[in-house]
């Protein structure tokens, strides 16, 4: 598959949708705190995407996913499935995947919460996660090659010992969810695919406080750390501009 390069008005229907799957993550932050299941969470952010956005949740049965979101604490690296069984508990730290699709048209972001107090070594994962999209981030511009942004997310990451997932990575999207090109968290300078001018991909870092493997859950879906130590991702869906990028699920006051 091809990498697709957006026109205006294309551009135009992601700014769209990718607002809306910003603002799932606004309304569901309230109700993050000790004592809540994260099938509650899952219906929060169901109801606002049916109800009030008039849209759809991409993830409810894609490839036979369960839920309209992705809950992923403490251990779980990504695709965690909502259940009234999991509640949160102070301390943990929970990552919510957010995709609204709209008018045919996909918007992906995700971030993370910490729920309660939260101990010193988790939150410093989280704040360097969130450095290393960022980082990324300030990359992305025409002529940038995809090995540039990679290598910066990774040295960033294991500069502060913590390891990048690798079976797991950004991807491009638009009318479909996951699209051409593959988005990797690490690499080499000047290797990779060059970015050009309408090109719309999501940067989604997954950190490990230990090591990089993975293990996937009987589910079939639920991905966790091999060792058990805390993972983090954060995630944005990015446009490449004439003169850099512009950050589509970008939130209010977020220090972009």
């Amino acid at each position: 598959m091809a990498v697709t390069i957006k026109s205006e008005d294309e551009v135009k229907q992601m700014r769209i949708v990718c607002r809306l799957a910003a603002e799932v993550l606004e309304i569901v932050e309230k109700h993050v705190r000790p004592g809540t299941s994260t099938e509650a969470l899952n219906d929060i952010c169901h109801e606002h995407i049916v109800q009030n956005q008039r849209a759809i949740s991409a993830c409810l049965g894609y490839r036979g996913f369960p839920k309209s979101i992705c809950t992923s604490v403490n251990q779980v690296v990504c695709h965690g499935i909502p259940s009234e069984k999991k509640i949160l508990r102070s301390g943990d730290i929970i990552n919510i995947d957010i995709t609204v699709l709209k008018d045919g048209w996909h918007g992906d972001t995700s971030r993370m919460f910490l729920v309660g107090e939260v101990a010193s070594f988790a939150k410093r994962l989280v704040e360097i996660s969130q450095e290393c999209l960022y980082k990324a981030i300030d990359l992305v511009a025409p002529g940038t090659r995809l090995g540039d942004i990679g290598h910066a997310i990774q040295e960033h990451a294991e500069k502060n010992h913590y390891s990048i997932v690798r079976e797991y990575c950004g991807h491009g999207i638009g009318k479909i969810f996951h699209e051409e090109p593959q988005v990797l968290h690490y690499g080499s300078p000047n290797t990779g695919l060059i970015l050009e001018e309408g090109m719309i991909f999501t940067i989604e870092p997954m950190l490990n406080a230990g090591r990089h493997t993975t293990k996937l859950k009987r589910d079939g879906w639920t991905v966790e750390t091999s060792d058990g130590r805390l993972s983090s991702q954060w995630e944005h869906t990015v446009l490449v501009t004439g003169s850099g990028c512009e950050v589509l699920t970008a939130r209010p006051n977020e220090p972009l």
